[in-house]
């Protein structure tokens, strides 16, 4: 193993022996849902900078890989939408992490009627070598995890993902992204990678991670606020603002024109007709907002029409549109 893994290993051994909230990573929502108690063990061992749960990639009761237990609370809110044991598998390398996660299910199955404790199976296991068959998993998710990895075992960690989803299945990821520049001093240091911090790279180099393994979509659901590293408080000579962004990056085929990647932007046909057909699949209808992937918002603005309007990146999306 990597030093620099040996080392996010210990800490995240000690975060299980001691939680620590908000360790490293500002407080994933917790969903308000009918008959759902998160206990608060449980809310303070949350170690996440976002949201991996919808609704909407829950239908269907699929069976759910997450990867990183922390304290379980994203495995119970999975739970809540697939109450079938062994709906969810979470998976985690360090021993300690996973007993302790089993304790707080246990707690959970105390105060949620409708929760048992046989819906979530826990499996020793890392992000690099997933104890799971291929094509055998519908969500896969992670939670402020993969920007630990370095650019090597980031491809590895997308890739055992890509193996382990059936085909259209979902990756939901919640991770740290920067645009600004990261010192190397910063990058190589094993406790700030362990903390979720100085492993940030830009969004759109993420993305091309993610695309470059195979996923034909991707929806950029979210981008928030996350940290700034200060100079005198980090070895930097400049503020570096830290995003957190929620990607869902699904195993569709791969265009032969390169993959869909939606960030948010929308087309508006205002012309003297009814609606705009491109011929390509396209159709605006008159003064109603169409969700376009980044690919098809470039073709259309290439048009040179003066009657579609194509907005700016809103870094949300949720769902529908052009593909």
């Amino acid at each position: 193993m990597s030093d620099y893994l040996e080392a996010v290993k210990l800490v995240y051994e000690d975060a299980a022996n001691n939680p620590q909230k908000g360790l490293c990573c500002t407080t994933t929502p917790v969903w308000q849902l009918p008959a759902l108690t998160v206990p608060r063990k449980m809310q303070e061992m949350n170690y996440g900078c976002g949201s991996t749960v919808n609704p909407r990639d829950l239908s269907h009761n699929p069976t759910v890989l997450y990867v990183g237990v922390g304290g379980g609370m994203e495995l119970l809110q999975f739970s809540y939408f697939n109450r079938r044991p062994g709906a969810v598998i979470g998976v985690d390398p360090v021993d300690r992490m996973l007993d302790v996660c089993d304790e707080n299910l246990r707690q959970a199955e105390q105060e949620n009627s409708w929760f048992q404790r046989t819906f979530v199976e826990l499996r020793h296991g890392d992000a690099l070598h997933l104890p799971l068959e291929d094509a055998s998993i519908d969500v896969a998710a992670q939670n402020c995890l993969f920007n630990i990895f370095k650019e090597e075992e980031l491809e590895v960690a997308l890739k055992e993902m890509y193996r382990v989803l059936k085909p259209h299945g979902r990756l939901v990821l919640s991770d740290p992204t920067s645009e600004s520049y990261m010192p190397e001093s910063l990058r190589n240091d094993d406790r700030l990678r362990a903390l979720c911090l100085s492993g940030a790279i830009p969004l759109e180099q993420y993305i091309d991670s993610i695309t470059d393994i195979g996923f034909g979509t991707v929806e950029v659901r979210a981008r928030r606020p996350y940290r700034v590293l200060a100079p005198g408080q980090y070895d930097t000579d400049s503020v570096i603002y830290i995003e957190s962004v929620e990607i869902c990056a699904i195993k569709d085929p791969m265009p032969e024109d390169g993959p869909c990647v939606f960030t948010g932007k929308h087309a508006i046909y205002f012309g003297d007709d009814d609606f705009f057909d491109d011929g390509k699949g396209h159709t605006l209808l008159h003064n109603q907002p169409l969700a376009v992937c980044d690919k098809t918002a470039k073709a259309l603005q290439g048009l040179g029409r003066n009657d579609i309007f194509v907005t700016a990146s809103t870094w949300f999306y949720d769902g529908g549109g052009c593909c």
